[in-house]
């Protein structure tokens, strides 16, 4: 159980990932919304990147426009020395302004995806990304298939090993699903929020299904149960519409709280942390998942990587679940 496949790629990782969205540190959209999960400490952050490495973990995940490549370039950094024990992968589509660290447009064109994987590979340090992320949800399958076919010329110069696209839509997934290379794709999936027609597409297509939002942005780490906000400057205080879990003013939405007390005993059997019983969960749904909780302190490293010497939750337990949250 501790290691996985990316898809039909025999690209080998930890069965858990590292998502690296929070420690990008703070960015903003146009009109001065958060979008990042508030202000970080880069050198916790290395110190947290090499506690995964030490748990056990060697799949990471970013994306340029995180904290407007400041993601990449921590990452980068905490890697180094050690790139050929990991796997790393990141995404393209949106640009961004880096010194006002603000969000613009998004731009789909394959000259813009050659030019972003350029930058990626500089802040990241090294010569190739093993798994390369459309990171615009709803594009035009049109759009996309021209970005496939450019991911099939980045592999065939060795730029990339493979490529998956980060929606939560199983007919644009199956657009790139067609590409020789493609290797997974990036959905949102936590016990709270089950996927079954991405899961299934995986299964159809070979593909891994790396799975983002796993603690429900935070909501299953057990932090916010007792009234305790985010803090400033984190995209949970001034959510987007996609953004279910908190409200406006930062506190937890209606409706999530009861249903994790619900299923709160079975998640935290054998000993497992809150947040560890909802990766089991994970694990324990689909042989092809891979889920990428974010981090920021070593202590959330550990516990995150703590998950792997648990295991995945029991066939019975799923059931229970599932009929509890019914």
């Amino acid at each position: 159980m501790e290691k996985r496949t990316l898809g039909r790629t025999g690209i080998e990782v930890s069965a858990l990932g590292f998502g690296c969205w929070a420690i990008g540190g703070e960015w903003w959209d146009a009109d001065g919304n958060p979008l990042g999960w508030g202000k970080v400490d880069d050198e916790e952050s290395v110190r947290a990147v090499h506690r995964a490495l030490d748990g056990g973990v060697t799949f990471f995940d970013t994306a340029d426009v995180y904290g407007t490549g400041h993601s990449e370039t921590v990452l980068g950094r905490a890697l180094a020395g050690r790139r050929d024990e990991v796997v790393i992968a990141t995404k393209w589509g949106n640009t961004f302004d880096a010194d006002r660290r603000t969000l613009l447009p998004r731009d789909l064109t394959p000259d813009y995806a050659r030019r972003a994987l350029t930058a990626s590979l500089r802040r990241l340090g090294t010569d190739r990304v093993d798994l390369y992320q459309l990171h615009i949800a709803d594009a035009e399958p049109e759009a996309a298939t021209a970005l496939r076919d450019a991911c099939e010329d980045f592999v065939r110069e060795g730029l990339i090993r493979a490529y998956a696209w980060s929606t939560d839509d199983p007919d644009r997934a199956a657009v790139f699903a067609e590409g020789p290379h493609c290797a997974a794709v990036q959905h949102r999936l936590n016990v709270l929020e089950d996927a079954p027609e991405m899961l299934a597409l995986c299964a159809r297509y070979g593909l891994a299904s790396i799975n983002r939002s796993p603690l429900a942005m935070g909501l299953l780490s057990g932090a916010y149960g007792t009234g305790a906000r985010p803090g400033a400057g984190d995209i949970r205080t001034t959510p987007p519409a996609w953004l279910a879990y908190f409200g406006a003013d930062g506190q937890v939405a209606p409706g999530w709280l009861p249903r994790i007390e619900a299923i709160r005993d079975i998640l935290t059997s054998g000993g497992r942390t809150l947040a560890q019983g909802a990766l089991a969960w994970i694990w324990a749904r689909s042989p092809h998942t891979v889920p990428i909780p974010g981090f920021r302190t070593v202590a959330q490293a550990a516990q995150n990587a703590g998950a792997l010497a648990a295991g995945p939750l029991a066939a019975e337990q799923v059931t229970e679940v599932e009929g509890l949250l019914q």
